[in-house]
């Protein structure tokens, strides 16, 4: 039986000399082994070719049964790790919060697991009869909320 520990320890072996980051490892009941990676621009098919053959060669017989995937996080997906948060500054995302509500906006900021999403919203101004739309920043902790996902605009 193959560790996800040891794949997640090759991946990032091979991550080393190129400029990926592995964003999740996952071994399923009917045995697949599924590795996620990302980049800023994108990731190649011919990256995850390279890192596929490497898991290959690395684990080996190990591998047996196994059927080995290897592809990027999937754009639209919820983010798992901070440097997705950080790829995707003063981009269109999706929040939601812990208690369900939905928040869209524009990424401003990540300090640590914290990050502040600009959104536009309703808000009554002195001296104005109606409200009126103004930018707001939220802030958000990334452990206490449901998902955040970039927004695909078609604009």
């Amino acid at each position: 039986m193959i560790e996800k520990n040891v794949v997640k320890t090759f991946v990032e072996e091979w991550l080393e000399s190129n400029d990926y980051f592995l964003v999740d490892v996952n071994i399923t009941s009917d045995d697949r082994i599924v590795v996620e990676i990302d980049h800023s621009d994108g990731v190649w098919i011919e990256d995850c070719a390279a890192l596929s053959r490497f898991l290959q060669e690395k684990l080996g017989d190990d591998l047996g049964n196994y059927e080995l995937e290897v592809g990027s996080a999937g754009i639209g997906q919820p983010f798992k790790v901070p440097q997705q948060y950080q790829n995707h500054i003063g981009k269109e995302v999706e929040v939601l919060t812990a208690d369900g509500k939905k928040v869209q906006g524009v990424l401003k900021t990540v300090e640590g697991e914290a990050f502040t999403v600009t959104v536009t919203e309703k808000q009554k101004v002195e001296g104005k009869k109606r409200p009126v739309m103004v930018e707001v920043d939220k802030e958000f902790d990334m452990n206490n909320i449901k998902y955040t996902k970039y927004l695909l605009s078609f604009k």
